[in-house]
């Protein structure tokens, strides 16, 4: 019996572990889907399979970077590419093949950071366009997160992180500085056109599973030994998951302007309806 409530007890905590490291980037990735797909629904319907396209020429590439440049880093073996394609049967607009040794641990953990490789490539280059051109917002937000958003648990209070963001991101990014500013104009071009794109596709979500599937395993197999040799895992887990704090603010800035992308499609399919009466 001991040994029956031990083992559930590390299955328990090994899954708590894996949530502290990975799910806010999770969460983020499946909001993020959630937009997009409601999006680009109500593009379709407005301007039929081209609506999307408005977007695609930046979305996409950068999209397909992310799984580009997480291959390289996990040392996946990379056969083809396509960052842009148009008028594909299929609908697919990009692509990146790859293959990896299934006995290695280190590139099975990498199909998951392969297939949220979007999130981080598209996040980072909304950040890097709020840098390049119009730093003076960048340097405000970054400041203000800074100030508000502390290297904590994840934890109720911590969810508030992404309210909070977002009204520091609205502030310094609607003023009338920037309204003036053509640099800001776009960065706006370029900020929907990405986050219309992060949203995973079904072959990355299949990805992602298989690579969380082996950090569940190296994390129960790492609490097994580590009951041992008396070792605190979760509370080193849950001080090194403070960068959560971090991941919704920075994610905050993708999910603010998916959200703005939804409601102008919204508006223009209602907009559309009413022109047809």
């Amino acid at each position: 019996m001991n040994i029956l409530l031990s083992f559930l007890q590390t299955f328990l905590i090994s899954f708590l572990e894996m949530f502290y490291l990975v799910g806010m980037i999770i969460i983020i990735g499946l909001i993020l889907g959630v937009l997009e797909r409601l999006s680009n629904t109500y593009l379709v319907r407005t301007f039929g399979a081209k609506g999307v396209m408005v977007t695609a020429w930046i979305g996409t590439p950068i999209h397909e970077i992310g799984h580009l440049i997480q291959c390289f880093i996990w040392g996946h073996r990379v056969s083809r590419i396509k960052l842009l394609q148009l008028n594909h049967p299929s609908g697919i607009l990009g692509y990146v093949e790859h293959h990896y040794n299934p006995n290695s641990m280190y590139q099975q953990v990498g199909n998951f950071f392969i297939g949220l490789g979007p999130i981080f490539s598209g996040i980072g280059s909304i950040i890097l366009g709020m840098y390049l051109l119009i730093p003076e917002s960048f340097l405000a937000f970054k400041t203000e997160v800074e100030q508000r958003i502390k290297f904590q648990q994840l934890d109720i209070t911590l969810l508030k992180t992404i309210v909070e963001s977002v009204s520091v991101i609205s502030k310094n990014l609607f003023t009338l500085e920037n309204l003036i500013n053509p640099f800001f104009w776009i960065f706006l071009v370029m900020a929907f056109s990405i986050s219309s794109h992060i949203a995973l596709s079904t072959a990355d979500i299949r990805g992602a599973v298989k690579g969380l599937s082996m950090i569940y395993f190296i994390l129960f197999l790492f609490n097994i030994i580590s009951r041992f040799l008396n070792w605190d895992t979760y509370e080193m887990i849950i001080k090194l998951a403070g960068y959560n704090a971090y991941v919704l603010a920075f994610g905050s800035i993708a999910l603010l302007f998916s959200f703005i992308t939804l409601v102008i499609s919204a508006l223009l399919f209602n907009v559309k309806k009413l022109w047809v009466r």
